[in-house]
């Protein structure tokens, strides 16, 4: 099954993928009512980070998705799939401010590694997109190990740039 495929189908059946981002806010608001004046923080924490990953993961899809089809291939606003390239977004966001009003992120196993990997794919995305807006085509006889390195610096360049920022 491609990606095509994939998304034709939940196009068609919209109604699973839809209630599964409409109830996950639903969900951990009900979980932060529950978690209100619990002292097992330890345990809220690993609540809240199966919730965090189990919208992250589509969120961060969805938001990569979106960066490509609207920097590379240039889809129009107006096509966008509502179901697959916004729901995830705003459900995804909904959450985490859900989230965060309930307990900091810094005690969310692993919620570091989810921004730092947002971070390396919008800065791999951006580089991409520089390079395919100056249209750059060069014929050289560097090798393909040091224009890989120089990617790999520039990536660790912005990742070192983002965390100070803040």
């Amino acid at each position: 099954m491609t990606l095509s495929q994939l998304f034709n189908y939940i196009s068609e059946n919209p109604w699973p993928v839809a209630l599964y981002f409409l109830l996950l806010p639903i969900v951990t608001w009900i979980i932060g009512l529950v978690s209100t004046g619990s002292r097992e923080v330890k345990f809220w924490s690993y609540v809240y980070a199966v919730l965090v990953y189990a919208i992250c993961i589509p969120g961060v899809f969805a938001v990569t998705l979106n960066m490509y089809l609207f920097l590379f291939e240039r889809q129009s606003i107006w096509q966008a799939n509502i179901i697959l390239q916004f729901l995830p977004v705003i459900s995804m966001v909904l959450s985490l401010m859900l989230v965060k009003s309930k307990i900091p992120f810094s005690l969310i196993p692993g919620f570091g590694k989810i921004s730092g990997f947002l971070t390396l794919i919008t800065a791999l995305i951006g580089v991409m997109w520089f390079f395919d807006r100056i249209r750059l085509v060069a014929f050289t006889y560097v090798p393909f190990s040091v224009i890989l390195i120089g990617f790999v610096l520039t990536l660790l360049a912005i990742r070192f740039a983002w965390s100070k920022l803040f």
